[in-house]
C-alpha cells in the first residue's frame, strides 16, 4: 500500500469519543483481508425538528435514530448515542468526501481517492471506491455566486440579481446575500410606513368634522394607520435579518 493510501485511514471522531477510531497503529495486515466496492460517497442527512421551534435533529445514517444536534452546528460530524456511528452533519471540506465502510465506520479520505484501508482492527477491509458521478460544469449565469449561510456555514448557489431573498438548502433558513437588499428593503418600507402615517394623520384632522356625519370615513384613518404599522414591521424584520456572505463569484 502507497504512503498516499496510508494517509487516507483518517478517523473522523476524536479518541475521546471513540477509541478504537484511533488509527496510529491500525494499519491493514495481509491476514482476513478482503475488497469491498462502495459508492458513491456518503451526503449529510438533512436536517429535521422534533416539532416547531424545537431542537435542531438529524437521523443516524446506521439506526435511523434521531440525534439532536444542538451546540454541534460547527462540527462535520456528530456521533450516535444509540450506537456509538458517526453521522456526517456538514459536506465534507474541500477536496475530501465521506465513505462509510459495510461495517459502519465512517472515514473521510481525498476526493480522487479510489481504494483506502478501513482502520478498525476487527474490519480492516481494503475498500475500492466507485468513481463519484462528474459534476456537469454550470453555465454562466450573470450573478451566480456561492455563499455561505449566516444560519449553518454551509455554502450554496445564489443569484444575488434575483432581488429576493435566500433560503439555505441545508437548514432551510432564511437570510439576505449581502448587506445592501435588506437595508433597501428596509428603507422602503420605512419610508412607506412614514408615508401612510403621516397621511392617515392628515386625512384624520382633516375630514374630523366630516366623518361626525359619516361613519364610513373612520375605515380609511384605520386602514391608513394599519398599513403604517404593517410597513414598519417589515421595516423592522429586514433591518435586523441575518446576513449571508458572498465567497465568491462562479
Amino acid at each position: 500500500m502507497s504512503d498516499r493510501e496510508d494517509n487516507e485511514k483518517k478517523p473522523l471522531l476524536r479518541s475521546g469519543d471513540q477509541s478504537e477510531y484511533n488509527s496510529a497503529s491500525l494499519r491493514p495486515s495481509t491476514e482476513n483481508v478482503s475488497d469491498v466496492q462502495v459508492g458513491p460517497f456518503e451526503l449529510p442527512p438533512p436536517y429535521n425538528a422534533s416539532q416547531p421551534g424545537g431542537n435542531p435533529m438529524v437521523t443516524c445514517r446506521v439506526c435511523q435514530t434521531m440525534i439532536d444536534i444542538s451546540g454541534k452546528r460547527d462540527q462535520h460530524v456528530v456521533k450516535c448515542s444509540n450506537c456509538n456511528e458517526a453521522t456526517p452533519i456538514k459536506s465534507a471540506p474541500p477536496g475530501k468526501k465521506y465513505v462509510r465502510c459495510p461495517c459502519n465506520c465512517l472515514l473521510i479520505c481525498k476526493s480522487i481517492s479510489v481504494r483506502i484501508a478501513c482502520p478498525r482492527p476487527h474490519c480492516k477491509r481494503i475498500i475500492n471506491l466507485a468513481p463519484s458521478p462528474v459534476t456537469p460544469s454550470l453555465p454562466v449565469t450573470p450573478g451566480m455566486c456561492r455563499v455561505s449561510c449566516i444560519h449553518c456555514a454551509n455554502t450554496f448557489l445564489f443569484n444575488y440579481l434575483q432581488n429576493a431573498l435566500a433560503r439555505c438548502p441545508h437548514c432551510r433558513k432564511i437570510s439576505s446575500v449581502g448587506p445592501d437588499f435588506a437595508k433597501n428593503r428596509g428603507t422602503l418600507f420605512l419610508i412607506v410606513g412614514f408615508i401612510f402615517l403621516l397621511l392617515g394623520i392628515g386625512v384624520t384632522f382633516g375630514t374630523y368634522q366630516y366623518a361626525k356625519g359619516h361613519g364610513g370615513v373612520y375605515i380609511t384613518y384605520v386602514g391608513a394607520f394599519i398599513i403604517a404599522i404593517i410597513a414598519f414591521w417589515r421595516s423592522m424584520y429586514y433591518y435586523t435579518m441575518k446576513i449571508s456572505t458572498i465567497e465568491g463569484a462562479l
